[in-house]
C-alpha cells in the first residue's frame, strides 16, 4: 500500500486535466497550472504547494496509489510526491526551523470571559475584511459603508473601498472578500467597476486563498437581472476562490434582502481564520458575540433589524447498517437544531450525545466531496448543506448513505469501485499533434478559444463524479453500468477539441457500448436532483442525440426504432404489416418477400380480416416465420425514443 506525505507541482505545468481526472480529490486544474487542494491539505491553501506542506493523514493513505497513477500519467513529468517514511531533515535544518517558528510565534491570549479558547484564537489572529463597492447611482457604496460598520461587530476591521483604482493583485491577495454591486443598463457594470472587472477577467490572477460572498442589486424589469454580480460570483469562484455564503439578488427595494444577506454572510466570513479555513463550529458562537456587543450604528437614518434563526424540530430517519451481522434498518430519532446548522454537525452531535457507534464520513472544511450522502431523496454534501434547507419544523429528515456504491456501515459507502470504473473508462486527456503557443521555458502549450473553453467548462462544472453517480436509480440494479457520473465524464472529455481523433473514436465506442449512456433508464430520475442533475442529464441527451448518427443506429434496438420511425412517417399510422417487414431492414426485407407479400395480400395474424386469419391456421405453410430477431432490452429502446428528439 502507498502512503504519500506531500505532493507539489513544479513549474511549467501544461494544464492537461490528466491529475485532475485521476485524483480530483488531491489535484484542480486552473487557468494556467495544476494546484494542489486545500481540503486534502494540512495547511488549507490551494495552491502548487510549493512549500511542500504536508497531506492530510487519512487523504495520502486512501489515495496514494492514485496520486502515483495521476504523477505517471503527467506529459510533462512536474507531479512530484514524497511517500511516508522518506527521509527526515537533517537535524540542522530541524533546528533552524524550530528557531524561527520561536520567533514568530504569538503571544499567548487571553481568554475572555464568556468566549471559548477557539474564538479567543481566532479573534487574536488578523481579522482584516475588504469590502469593494461597484455602484452607478450610490445605492451599492451605501450599503457597503453600512457593512463595514456592521463588521465591527464580529472583530473584523472592514477596509470599504470603491473599485475604480483598487488594485486587482490586492484583492486576490485579500483573506476576505465581500462584493457589494448594482447592473448598470443591459447587464453592464457599472462605471467605476469596468476597469477591475476587465483587468480580473482578462489577467486571471489565481484567488485560491480568497473567502468571499457577492451581493447583487438589480432591477428585474431588466432582462438582464443583476447580472454584474452573477459575473463577479462566478469569475471568483472560476479563479478557485472560497464561497463562505451564497449569492443574493436584490430587487430595487434591496434593503431586506440585504439585511439577511449581511447578517449570514459576515458571521461566515468572520469564521474564517488566517490560513483561509472556515471554521464552521464556530460560526453559532460569532453570531452570539456580534450580538452581545451592545454597539449602536452611528448611522441615523439606518437601524439593522434583528435577524435570527430558530431552532426546528423535527424527526431523523437514519439509515443504519451493520456489517458484523449484515443487518440494516433505522433509528428515529426526535431532534431539534438551529437551522443554519449543518447535517454534518447534527450527524456529529448524535455521534458524541446518542450512539457513538454511528459512521460517517467527516469533511475537513466545508464542500468535502467524501461526505456525499443521500438527504430527504437530494443528494447533498452533509458538510455543506443546512437542515433548515431539507426540513421544516416538525417535519421529518431522512438520512441515507449515497446511492450506487456498496455501504460499509451505516452512511459510510464503498468508493473503491468507482475508482476502478474510472481507470477503466480512461477519461483522461490525450491530444494530437497541433497549433499552441510556447511557455517562457521553451514547453509547447495547447491553446483554445475563450468562447470554447468557457462552454466545455460551464458544461462539465458539477460538485463532484462521485456525487453525480448517485443521482442515477438504476446503477445499484445494473452492474455493467458505468454510472451518470463517469458517462458524463467521458462525453465532456469526448467534446474537449484538445482530444485526438483517435480517443475520441475510442470514448464514444466506450458511452456507445455496453455500460455507456443506454444503461441509464431515467434520465428524468437524475434532474430530480437539483441543477447538478439537470446539467449532467442534458449532456447525457446530447451524448445519445449524436450516438445515434455516429454510430448509424447500431445494434437491434436502433434499427428497429430506426424503421418504425420511418414506417410511421411514410404511411402516416402505425401499419403493423408493413411494419413487420421494415424493421427488418432493407436487405432482409427482400430476403423475406414471399412473407410481406403474404401479409400484403391478408394472410396475416395480425391485422387482417378475421377470415384471411384463419386461413392462415388452416393451412400450415402460407405465413413462414418472420426472420427478424426480438428485441430483448426494451429500456435501450426507450431511451432511443427520447434521445430522437423528432428527427423523424
Amino acid at each position: 500500500m502507498t502512503v504519500i506525505a506531500k505532493v507539489w507541482i513544479e513549474p511549467d505545468c501544461i494544464t492537461c486535466n490528466a491529475c485532475e481526472d485521476i485524483c480530483p480529490e488531491v489535484f484542480i486544474v486552473g487557468d494556467d497550472t495544476s494546484m494542489i487542494v486545500a481540503e486534502a491539505r494540512q495547511d488549507g491553501t490551494l495552491d502548487m504547494n510549493e512549500g511542500k506542506n504536508p497531506l492530510i493523514v487519512a487523504i495520502g493513505t486512501e489515495l496514494g496509489e492514485l496520486i502515483v497513477e495521476a504523477a505517471e500519467a503527467c506529459p510533462v513529468e512536474v507531479i512530484k510526491f514524497e511517500e511516508a517514511g522518506g527521509a527526515e531533515p537533517a537535524a540542522q535544518e530541524v533546528e533552524v526551523v524550530a528557531e524561527v517558528a520561536a520567533e514568530v510565534a504569538p503571544a499567548a491570549v487571553e481568554v475572555s470571559a464568556g468566549v471559548s479558547e477557539a474564538m479567543a484564537s481566532l479573534l487574536a489572529q488578523d481579522r482584516s475584511l475588504t469590502i469593494l463597492f461597484g455602484s452607478q447611482t450610490g445605492n451599492a457604496a451605501g450599503l457597503a459603508e453600512k457593512t463595514g460598520k456592521l463588521a465591527e461587530k464580529y472583530g473584523l476591521t472592514a477596509n470599504v473601498a470603491d473599485m475604480d483604482g483598487f488594485d486587482a493583485g490586492a484583492m486576490a491577495a485579500s483573506k476576505r472578500l465581500l462584493i457589494i454591486t448594482s447592473t448598470w443598463g443591459e447587464g453592464e457594470h457599472p462605471d467605476n467597476a469596468e476597469s477591475l472587472w476587465n483587468t480580473v477577467n482578462s489577467g486571471n490572477p489565481g484567488m485560491g486563498s480568497v473567502s468571499y460572498s457577492v451581493c447583487a442589486i438589480g432591477d428585474t424589469s431588466y432582462d438582464e437581472f443583476c447580472k454584474a454580480g452573477l459575473d463577479w460570483d462566478e469569475k471568483l469562484e472560476s479563479l478557485s476562490a472560497k464561497r463562505v455564503h451564497d449569492i443574493v439578488l436584490c430587487d430595487v427595494d434591496f434593503d431586506a434582502p440585504w439585511q439577511v444577506w449581511v447578517h449570514d454572510a459576515l458571521s461566515k466570513i468572520a469564521c474564517v481564520d488566517e490560513s483561509g479555513t472556515l471554521l464552521e463550529d464556530l460560526i453559532p458562537e460569532m453570531i452570539d458575540y456580534a450580538s452581545d456587543t451592545g454597539e449602536e450604528l452611528d448611522d441615523g437614518d439606518f437601524t439593522p433589524g434583528a435577524i435570527s434563526k430558530d431552532d426546528i424540530a423535527f424527526t431523523l430517519s437514519l439509515f443504519r447498517y451493520s456489517p458484523e451481522t449484515s443487518s440494516q434498518g433505522w433509528d428515529y430519532i426526535a431532534c431539534a437544531s438551529p437551522e443554519h446548522a449543518s447535517v454534518q454537525d447534527l450527524l456529529i452531535s448524535i455521534r458524541d450525545d446518542v450512539d457513538s457507534s454511528l459512521a460517517f464520513r467527516q469533511g475537513n472544511s466545508p464542500g468535502s466531496m467524501t461526505t456525499g450522502l443521500k438527504a430527504n431523496g437530494h443528494i447533498v454534501l452533509a458538510d455543506s448543506v443546512s437542515i433548515g434547507s431539507l426540513v421544516n419544523d416538525g417535519g421529518e429528515l431522512k438520512l441515507e448513505p449515497l446511492p450506487g456504491h456498496p455501504v460499509v456501515r451505516d452512511l459510510v459507502v464503498d468508493q473503491s469501485k468507482f475508482q476502478e470504473t474510472r481507470t477503466k473508462a480512461k477519461p483522461w486527456l490525450r491530444a494530437d499533434p497541433r497549433d499552441g503557443e510556447y511557455l517562457l521555458s521553451g514547453a509547447p502549450i495547447g491553446t483554445m478559444e475563450p468562447a470554447v473553453a468557457a462552454s466545455l467548462h460551464a458544461r462539465g462544472s458539477t460538485a463532484s463524479d462521485l456525487l453525480n453517480q448517485g443521482m442515477s436509480d438504476c446503477l445499484e440494479y445494473d452492474p455493467d453500468y458505468y454510472g451518470p457520473g463517469i458517462v458524463h465524464r467521458l462525453w465532456m472529455r469526448a467534446e474537449d477539441p484538445r482530444v485526438g481523433v483517435k480517443q475520441r473514436k475510442e470514448l464514444l465506442k466506450t458511452i456507445q457500448g455496453e455500460g455507456g449512456v443506454w444503461n441509464e433508464t431515467d434520465l428524468s430520475a437524475i434532474t430530480r436532483h437539483g441543477s447538478d442533475g439537470r446539467l449532467v442529464a442534458n449532456e447525457m441527451r446530447s451524448a445519445r442525440s449524436t450516438l445515434l448518427t455516429e454510430f448509424k443506429f447500431a445494434g437491434k434496438s436502433g434499427s428497429h426504432i430506426k424503421w418504425f420511425s420511418r414506417t410511421v412517417k411514410w404511411s402516416g399510422t402505425l401499419n403493423e404489416t408493413v411494419l413487420a417487414a421494415a424493421t427488418l431492414g432493407p436487405v432482409r426485407m427482400l430476403l423475406n418477400a414471399p412473407a410481406t407479400i403474404r401479409m400484403a395480400l391478408g394472410f396475416t395474424r395480425t391485422g387482417g380480416p378475421l377470415a384471411r386469419d384463419l386461413q392462415g391456421w388452416l393451412a400450415p405453410g402460407k405465413m413462414p416465420l418472420i426472420v427478424n430477431k426480438t428485441v430483448d432490452k426494451q429500456y435501450e429502446v426507450k431511451a432511443i425514443y427520447d434521445a430522437m428528439d423528432r428527427r423523424f
